[in-house]
C-alpha cells in the first residue's frame, strides 16, 4: 500500500478543518437535494388546481422513504465498517466489505422492484379511505399507483448511487460523493418541467425525472469510485455471499433501516390521523417535509461526515480526536437548527405561499403547523449528532431505540390523543414533545458509550 493510503487524512488533519472539509461537500449536495424536493413539489403542485397530484406524491412519500431507508441503512453499515478497518489498516477486509455491500444493494433492488410494484395500488387504497369524494379518491389512487410503480421498478439507480457514495465517504472523498448527488439533482430539476409540462406527462413526468436523476447519479458514482477511489477496490470474488461480513454490515445498518422504516410507518399513520381533521392537512404536512429538509439536510451532512471520522479514529484509538469531533458536530448542528427555527417562525406565510395553497389553508393550518413543529428543531439537532456517534461505535441499536421512543411510543400516541380534541393545530404539538423525549434518551445513551468505549481508551494511544 502507498503512503497515501496508510496516512488517511482522517487520522491527522486538524479536527475542525477535517469535519468541515468532509461535511461541507455533503451539506452542499444535500442542500441541492432539498432544493430539488422543494422545486419538485412546486412543479407537481401546479399541475392542476385540485392538487390531486400533490396529494398523491405526498401520500407516496412514506413508501418511497422505505426504499431509501433500506439503501441508506445498508450504506451506513458499509461506511462505518470500511472507515473502521481503514483505521485498523486491514485493507483486505475493506475490499470484502465493499463487495458484500454491492451484493446487498443488488438484492435490495430486486426485492423492491417486484414487491413494491405489487403493493403500490393496495397501499394507496388504504391511504385514501378518508377521502370522501369517490372521484377524487380514485384519481389520487390511480396517479399515486403509477407514480410509485415507476419509482420502484427503476430504483436500481438509487441503490447504485448510495452504495458508491458510501465507498467514497468512507475514505474521506466527500467531494466526489457530492458530485454524484449534484448530477442527479440538477438533471432532475431540468427534466421536471420538461416532462411534466413540456411532454404533458403530469405526475408520471415527475416520476421519470426522479428515477432518471438517480440513474445518472449511479453511473457517475460508479465512474468516480473506479477511477478516483483506489483505497476501496471492488473485486468479483468479493461479491460472493459472505454471511460473516453481511452480519457485520447489518449489525450497524439494520437498526438504521428499522429506524427509518419506522419513520415511513409514522408518516403514513400521521397522514391518516390528520386527514380526518382537515382537507388541507396532508398537503400542508407534505409541504412541511419538503421545507424542513432544507434545514435538516445540512445537519445530516455533519452526521455523515462524523461517522467516517469517528469510526476511523476509533479504529486508530485516537480518543481526543473523537471527542473534539463530537463537540464540533454538536455546535454546528444546533446552530443550523436555531437558524431553521427562526426562519419558520418569521416567514411561514411566504414559505407556504410558493406551493399554490389557498389563503385559508395557509392561515388556518399551514402557519400554525410550521411555527409549532419548528420548536422541535433544536432538540433534533442534538439527536442527529448523537445518532452518528452511536453508528460510529457500532451501537446503531441505540439509534433504533430512540426512533421507536420518538415515533411509536411518543409521537403517534400523543398525536392521536391530541386529535381527539378535533383541532388539527393541537396535533402539531406532538412533534416538540416527541423530540424532547428523544434528546433525553440520546444524552443517556451517549453517557453510556462515553464511559464504556471512549473513556477506556488510554491517552497513551494517541499518536
Amino acid at each position: 500500500m502507498s503512503s497515501a493510503v496508510q496516512e488517511n487524512k482522517m487520522g491527522y488533519m486538524p479536527e475542525n478543518k477535517l469535519l468541515l472539509s468532509m461535511s461541507i461537500p455533503m451539506m452542499l449536495s444535500m442542500l441541492i437535494q432539498a432544493l430539488y424536493n422543494i422545486i419538485d413539489g412546486l412543479f407537481v403542485a401546479g399541475i392542476s388546481p385540485e392538487q390531486y397530484e400533490l396529494t398523491a406524491v405526498n401520500l407516496a412519500f412514506p413508501a418511497q422513504n422505505l426504499m431509501i431507508a433500506v439503501s441508506v441503512g445498508v450504506g451506513v453499515g458499509i461506511n462505518a465498517l470500511i472507515s473502521r478497518y481503514l483505521g485498523f489498516k486491514n485493507y483486505e477486509k475493506v475490499d470484502k466489505i465493499a463487495g458484500q455491500g454491492l451484493l446487498l444493494a443488488i438484492i435490495s433492488y430486486l426485492l423492491f422492484a417486484v414487491g413494491g410494484t405489487l403493493i403500490s395500488r393496495p397501499y394507496f387504497l388504504i391511504m385514501t379511505t378518508d377521502i370522501a369524494d369517490a372521484v377524487a379518491r380514485e384519481t389520487v389512487v390511480e396517479m399515486g399507483t403509477s407514480y410509485l410503480q415507476v419509482c420502484f421498478l427503476a430504483s436500481f439507480g438509487l441503490f447504485c448511487q448510495v452504495v458508491h457514495e458510501k465507498y467514497m465517504q468512507a475514505t474521506g472523498k466527500t467531494t466526489l460523493s457530492m458530485a454524484t448527488q449534484l448530477v442527479g439533482a440538477i438533471l432532475n430539476m431540468i427534466f421536471d418541467p420538461i416532462l411534466i409540462y413540456g411532454c404533458g406527462l403530469g405526475i408520471l413526468g415527475a416520476a421519470y425525472a426522479t428515477v432518471g436523476g438517480q440513474i445518472a447519479s449511479g453511473i457517475v458514482g460508479v465512474l468516480l469510485h473506479h477511477y478516483k477511489n483506489r483505497e476501496v477496490r471492488l473485486k468479483p470474488e468479493n461479491i460472493k455471499p459472505d454471511m460473516k461480513i453481511i452480519k457485520e454490515i447489518f449489525k450497524i445498518g439494520l437498526p438504521s433501516i428499522l429506524m427509518n422504516s419506522i419513520g415511513s410507518f409514522m408518516t403514513a399513520a400521521f397522514n391518516k390521523i390528520i386527514m380526518a381533521l382537515s382537507e388541507y392537512a396532508v398537503n400542508v404536512f407534505g409541504i412541511y417535509f419538503k421545507l424542513q429538509s432544507f434545514v435538516f439536510m445540512p445537519v445530516f451532512g455533519f452526521n455523515n461526515g462524523m461517522i467516517s471520522i469517528v469510526s476511523y479514529n476509533y479504529g486508530a484509538r485516537k480518543k481526543k480526536r473523537m471527542i473534539k469531533t463530537i463537540k464540533l458536530g454538536l455546535v454546528y448542528a444546533v446552530s443550523f437548527m436555531i437558524f431553521g427555527f427562526v426562519l419558520f417562525q418569521i416567514f411561514p406565510t411566504p414559505l407556504l405561499s410558493m406551493f399554490n395553497l389557498t389563503e385559508e389553508a395557509i392561515t388556518t393550518v399551514g402557519v400554525p403547523a410550521l411555527r409549532t413543529i419548528s420548536i422541535s428543531f433544536i432538540f433534533a439537532g442534538f439527536s442527529i449528532i448523537y445518532s452518528a456517534v452511536f453508528q460510529s461505535f457500532g451501537y446503531s441499536f441505540f439509534s433504533m431505540l430512540i426512533s421507536i421512543g420518538r415515533q411509536l411510543v411518543t409521537l403517534l400516541p400523543v398525536a392521536y390523543l391530541l386529535s381527539l380534541t378535533g383541532d388539527i393545530n393541537a396535533v402539531w404539538w406532538s412533534y416538540p414533545i416527541a423530540e424532547f423525549v428523544c434528546v433525553l434518551l440520546s444524552v443517556g445513551f451517549y453517557i453510556y458509550i462515553y464511559k464504556h468505549k471512549i473513556k477506556t481508551i488510554p491517552d497513551e494511544a494517541e499518536v
